[in-house]
């Protein structure tokens, strides 16, 4: 057996195995995501019953082997425990994580996406900004730190920087107003949406919550992250589609 590794991370899924064990998948901030056998984490008097749970977050101690790794302690700083009595909070959660595991890999650099997977949670528990926004605002920053986004900053057309005045999805850029004239399939954005757009995708973590918006905006930037999203995700997300169906049921 190699030397123990002090892995920080968060657990983004939990399956059980066997009896008394668990597969533990966590996005880390050493090792990128990483799949752990937790032998014996469902036992009642296991150190790791309650570590080896999604929406768990601290230090995880690992033993590296051919294909996974084994999971020996955690020293957990945050449950999230609060989302476990917001049953809404809890399922857009549930698609952060998901979202977070479909967009990271083994080795890569996911410091990142586990901030942003943190400080989304985070708001969610705060209940400021709105869900659905906190969601957009989410999906949007992970896109942008996976190197797709939409350009924001200039007009397509013209490069101009001011009078940015609609959204072109085939294009997945802004034009101003005056390129915006003739063209088809445009979506006209207010000055607010425009200037959320480039905060969204522009501002520092630990001030990207800091936010809300009117309802006009938040139509608009609703509009745009789901004709972009629509563009680059394929993947039909178990967890989006409970909660679209707990939303459209209230």
């Amino acid at each position: 057996m190699g030397e123990k590794l002090a892995l920080t991370g968060m657990v983004l899924l939990a399956v059980p195995i066997g009896e008394n064990d668990k597969r533990v998948v966590i996005l880390t901030k050493e090792r990128g995501k990483i799949s752990a056998f937790a032998k014996g984490a469902r036992r009642q008097n296991s150190s790791l019953l309650a570590a080896a749970n999604p929406f768990s977050f601290g230090t995880f101690y690992c033993y590296e082997g051919r294909s996974s790794y084994n999971l020996v302690q955690a020293d957990i700083d945050q449950y999230f425990s609060e989302l476990h009595t917001d049953f809404e909070g809890a399922y857009y959660g549930f698609y952060f994580l998901e979202f977070a595991d479909f967009y990271s890999g083994e080795n890569n650099d996911e410091s990142q996406m586990l901030n942003l997977l943190y400080v989304s949670l985070r708001a969610l528990v705060r209940g400021t900004p709105d869900h659905v926004l906190v969601r957009y605002i989410y999906e949007l920053k992970a896109m942008v730190i996976n190197g797709e986004y939409p350009q924001v900053f200039s007009c397509l057309e013209c490069g101009r920087e001011d009078g940015l005045a609609a959204y072109w999805p085939a294009r997945e850029s802004l034009v101003c107003s005056g390129c915006a004239a003739g063209q088809n399939g445009l979506l006209t954005l207010s000055g607010s949406t425009v200037y959320t757009l480039q905060y969204i995708i522009s501002a520092p973590l630990n001030k990207l919550y800091s936010f809300t918006v009117t309802r006009e905006v938040f139509t608009e930037l609703k509009m745009v992250m789901e004709r972009f999203r629509s563009r680059h995700i394929e993947k039909k997300f178990k967890s989006l589609e409970v909660l679209n169906t707990i939303l459209r049921e209230q």
